[in-house]
């Protein structure tokens, strides 16, 4: 299936139908889905950042009114202002009761410090100490140092210098510390709520199994992770975001992503209103997309599918549409099977064709109809001429198609038009014929189709054949004498020139139409007579009676010497005899039988003159033929004079030149035909060469090789183009303008009626078998 293939371009085309919508719909589709999951996961991480927010917020919030009610109670309020030592031992009871309030698995403070500098003693879980003796009192000055009453801070464990053992193992303590008193008065003291890190990072632990969740303070330090190896590291350290990245926290909450190691990450964080914590998720992207992806697979999947399924029955679609074009291309291609592509498809191939079977058809029928025409005009030459037999008038015209035309008139005449002079006006005398072509059009205009034949123009006279059924004879002269006036003005009018024009007698039978024309041309010469520019009809010259002009027999004689030339001697002898029925059956003067008797012995020397036969070779000495003829009165003599005299010597040297003249004819005949035939040669031509008659060259090339002239160039040129076939590559195109066919498919037709096959056919048969 060649890929220029309408075939192929139909399949193409319904795939691309087929395909490109489809694969836009699963590309959006994934795209859509995709962007679903992912807000659905950024919905969730939002939510679950805010479950985190609020779980832990209540914890906090639990811590700080708890840490309140302690600072508030009257018994640390009394403790505040004076010293304790051991005899406050009940005191001391008594604040460790109220501290214990906060000491709970739910609120996660491993450790309550009450510090009172100003009256030196701290309290925690150990027990009482000297403020001043406390090993971490400058970390404890530290911690109190700061300009909020209440503060989250994160701090490492061991700067309180006095842990649980739970608090020991974290490395980074939350420590919410609130100065006392808490009305706002000087601080004496603060009160410390410790929650280790590692107890809030083990609240993070099942927040979502595909992102890293931890807690920020405002300085963007990890305050709570599920791994204890990264509380206390600046965000910006540890790798999970970059320095620039941390302007991006600005919002309550918020989704953003950047690059870590060219690694997408989806950040998800929300910011705590209570103490300005950030509650953070870090996801990586590949892992939130993982959902996409198998989406994306389960659409590309289908697509496939469906892909497979549309291909298939765009291919038996576009298969079955396909298939009248098919049938088509290869009723060409077997027809015509050099066919070159050129990256055409089919359908233009197809389209190409019938473009030139139609230019074909025109151009065949533009020849036709001039052929037909030129037909037409030979005919009607030769039938004023009086060269056509009276049998074959009758038969030439009704194959010409005037049969109807022609039975339909009752009466019938010869116009002969003649230009008087081509002095004193604007042309000049090479513009004759072309005068003569502009009259032809004018008369063939003014003269319906159906009352005349096309006219002819014959030795520098137009000449037309009129014919009316619907009038009397006197009605028929008055119109063939208005129409010539007619004609007369017309061409005076449109060409500014006088014209002559001779009618001939009507008549009812077209045999007598070369008796007609000769009736016209008698009746021109009267213009030494009458002047130039007038109508001169037969009928004011004769009385009305047919002229007696004798029409000598001249195609009979033209018979007789081809078969004189051709040894024929019976049929010699039967044209002799109707030659002279055809002089001795009309009624004329002896002295008008003399001249074609005269003028046929004539004729015949004229023969024997040319073709080089001796008076000698015919017994022909001292005496003359014209005397011998001129004493003989009996048309019997005469034609047994001609026969024995003439004729039969004349057959005899002929006869005895056939062997070795014909061959000679014919070798030559078919030497030129081997030399020259890629050009349009003819049997005219040939004759017009070897100097011999056209139809005696016929006659004796079919002798020789049982072939006609034509039938033996088409032959030759059929081996020839089957030798081109066979050896060569060339395209059966330039082979038909090698052997000067008007076009490829003239030359197709007539390889396939002689030889079965077409020439491109033929090439693959001899190829196949030569392979």
């Amino acid at each position: 299936m060649q890929t220029n293939s309408f075939f192929t371009k139909m399949i193409m085309f319904g795939c691309v139908i087929c395909i490109l919508p489809l694969l836009a719909l699963g590309f959006f589709s994934f795209l859509k889905s995709s962007a679903a999951v992912q807000q659905h996961v950024n919905n969730g991480n939002i939510q679950i950042m805010n479950q985190i927010n609020s779980k832990m917020e209540q914890v906090l919030r639990t811590v700080d009114y708890t840490l309140n009610y302690v600072i508030n109670s009257n018994m640390l309020q009394d403790a505040l202002y004076r010293p304790l030592t051991f005899y406050d031992f009940e005191l001391y009871n008594q604040l460790r009761n109220e501290v214990s309030l906060l000491q709970s698995p739910d609120t996660k403070v491993t450790d309550v410090i009450l510090a009172n500098p100003e009256s030196n003693w701290i309290i925690n879980n150990r027990g009482m100490y000297s403020f001043n003796e406390y090993a971490s009192k400058q970390e404890m000055l530290n911690i109190m140092s700061g300009a909020a009453m209440s503060s989250w801070t994160l701090i490492p464990t061991e700067s309180l210098g006095s842990s649980d053992t739970t608090s020991y193992a974290c490395p980074f303590t939350v420590a919410l510390v609130k100065k006392m008193p808490l009305s706002g008065a000087p601080a004496r003291g603060a009160a410390i709520a410790t929650i280790p890190s590692c107890s809030l990072g083990a609240m993070l632990k099942d927040a979502s199994s595909s992102s890293d969740t931890m807690i920020l303070d405002s300085e963007f330090r990890i305050v709570a992770h599920p791994d204890h190896s990264k509380l206390g590291q600046p965000l910006a350290e540890s790798g999970f975001v970059n320095l620039g990245d941390l302007d991006r926290f600005q919002a309550r909450s918020g989704q953003f992503e950047t690059q870590i190691d060219n690694e997408p990450i989806s950040i998800t964080y929300v910011k705590s209103e209570f103490n300005g914590w950030i509650y953070a998720s870090f996801t990586e992207v590949s892992a939130v997309t993982k959902d996409s992806r198998s989406i994306g697979w389960f659409t590309f999947y289908v697509c496939l599918i469906i892909i497979g399924v549309g291909v298939m029955f765009v291919w038996l679609g576009s298969r079955r549409m396909y298939s009248p074009i098919r049938d088509m291309f290869q009723n060409i291609a077997d027809r015509l099977p050099e066919i070159t592509a050129n990256n055409k498809n089919e359908l233009q191939i197809i389209d190409e064709h019938i473009r030139d079977m139609f230019a074909s058809n025109k151009k065949l029928s533009y020849e036709l109809h001039q052929s037909s025409r030129q037909i037409r005009t030979f005919f009607l030459s030769n039938l004023l001429l009086g060269k056509i037999p009276p049998g074959e008038i009758v038969e030439r015209i009704e194959l010409l198609g005037y049969a109807e035309q022609i039975s339909g008139w009752n009466h019938m005449a010869v116009f002969t038009l003649q230009i008087d002079m081509l002095e004193d006006t604007r042309y000049d005398s090479g513009d004759h014929e072309l005068l003569l072509f502009a009259i032809h059009n004018i008369i063939e205009e003014m003269i319906p189709t159906e009352q005349r034949l096309p006219s002819v123009i014959l030795d520098q006279t137009q000449i037309t054949l009129v014919g009316r059924g619907d009038v009397t004879p006197e009605e028929f002269n008055d119109y063939l004498y208005k129409l010539s006036e007619e004609i007369q003005s017309t061409t005076n009018s449109f060409l500014d020139l006088d014209v002559s024009i001779g009618i001939s007698l009507p008549f009812k039978h077209i045999h007598n139409a070369s008796r007609a024309y000769h009736e016209g041309l008698e009746a021109l010469k009267h213009r030494l007579i009458l002047g130039t520019g007038v109508v001169i009809p037969y009928y004011n010259l004769n009385f009305g009676k047919h002229t007696r002009v004798y029409f000598y027999p001249a195609q009979l004689e033209n018979e007789l010497i081809d078969a004189i030339k051709l040894a024929e001697e019976d049929r010699a002898m039967d044209l002799l005899k109707q030659w002279m029925a055809e002089v001795f059956q009309k009624e004329r003067t002896p002295q008008e039988y003399q001249i074609s008797l005269v003028r046929l012995l004539n004729d015949l020397m004229i023969v024997m003159q040319e073709t080089g036969i001796s008076l000698d070779q015919v017994n022909i000495r001292d005496s003359s033929l014209v005397e011998e003829l001129l004493q003989l009165y009996v048309s019997a003599d005469i034609e047994i004079w001609f026969k024995t005299r003439i004729i039969r010597p004349m057959i005899c040297v002929f006869r005895d030149r056939q062997d070795s003249q014909y061959q000679n004819l014919s070798e030559q005949i078919i030497e030129i035909i081997r030399s020259e035939y890629d050009r349009n040669i003819t049997l005219e031509e040939c004759a017009a060469r070897l100097h011999y008659n056209n139809f005696y060259l016929s006659s004796v090339f079919k002798k020789e090789t049982n072939m006609s002239f034509s039938e033996y160039l088409t032959q030759y040129r059929l081996n020839m183009s089957k030798k081109w076939l066979r050896e060569t590559d060339m395209p059966v195109k330039d082979i038909a303008e090698k052997l000067t066919y008007n076009n490829s498919q003239n030359f197709i037709r007539s390889f396939r009626k002689l030889e079965g096959m077409t020439p491109g056919q033929f090439r693959s048969k001899y190829r196949e078998t030569s392979g």
